[in-house]
């Protein structure tokens, strides 16, 4: 295993536990620590400068996101992003945005309209830093803030927690810049159709808006799979 590209930085605030956790989980959405590639707890804790307990607890947490598997008589490795597994997390995403947006119709007051507003600018802003992390952090605070308009604390809760689980697909869908000035539509027209009140409309427009996520994705994912193969093809018939 090749030596991590990454550091620690330490955080006087945090658990040493949730500063190594924040540091892997980054380095796996960063592409830093790749799809695949084994996650030996001696070498990361002599690379972050701790010990290995909170290393483990750090892979523990990666596994429940999603972000790391553990392989019988292997070990952790990074997960691999996969077609069934993009559709099974977007699947149930889009029953709960679904009936979150409803909620929201029948919830929602002005101040959170507003809030709406300003989270939809600042993901707008963030759009300009070119900053991948920063642009899905913003992107799920626009989403956190319809949530909490819903005023359901068990629905909020299943969407962050399902959040985090495909938080590492929505990094990838806005590495690509030509979807940008379609997000900022649909998060206007979504914000419209709440304060309106149009239950149908609101849900139809956050289902459109993770269908067009899914199938992106998917079509990345396809075809990094495509070139994969091929390179493996133009490597055997090398080595005729």
């Amino acid at each position: 295993m090749k030596e991590p590209n990454f550091e620690v930085t330490m955080n006087e605030y945090l658990p040493l536990r949730d500063v190594v956790f924040n540091t892997l989980r980054q380095a796996i959405l960063r592409g830093e620590l790749k799809p695949g590639e084994r996650l030996m707890e001696i070498q990361l804790a002599n690379k972050l400068g701790v010990s290995r307990t909170p290393i483990r607890e750090a892979i523990r947490k990666l596994e429940l996101e999603g972000l790391v598997l553990m392989i019988p008589r292997k070990g952790a490795e990074v997960a691999e992003i996969t077609e069934k597994n993009l559709r099974d997390v977007l699947e149930v995403r889009e029953a709960l945005e679904a009936l979150s947006v409803e909620l929201a119709c029948d919830h929602v007051t002005e101040d959170q309209i507003c809030e709406m507003k300003m989270a939809a600018k600042a993901f707008e802003n963030a759009l300009k830093s070119g900053d991948v992390t920063k642009i899905a952090e913003a992107d799920v605070q626009f989403h956190d803030v319809i949530a909490l308009a819903t005023d359901n604390q068990k629905l909020i809760q299943l969407l962050n927690n399902l959040r985090e689980q495909m938080y590492r697909y929505r990094v990838e869908y806005l590495k690509n810049e030509q979807v940008y000035p379609q997000l900022i539509e649909e998060h206007d027209m979504l914000i419209e159709a709440i304060r309106e009140r149009r239950k149908d409309r609101a849900a139809e427009i956050v289902c459109q808006h993770i269908d067009n996520q899914a199938e992106a994705i998917s079509g990345l994912i396809r075809t990094k799979k495509a070139l994969r193969t091929t390179g493996q093809r133009i490597e055997i018939q090398s080595r005729k």
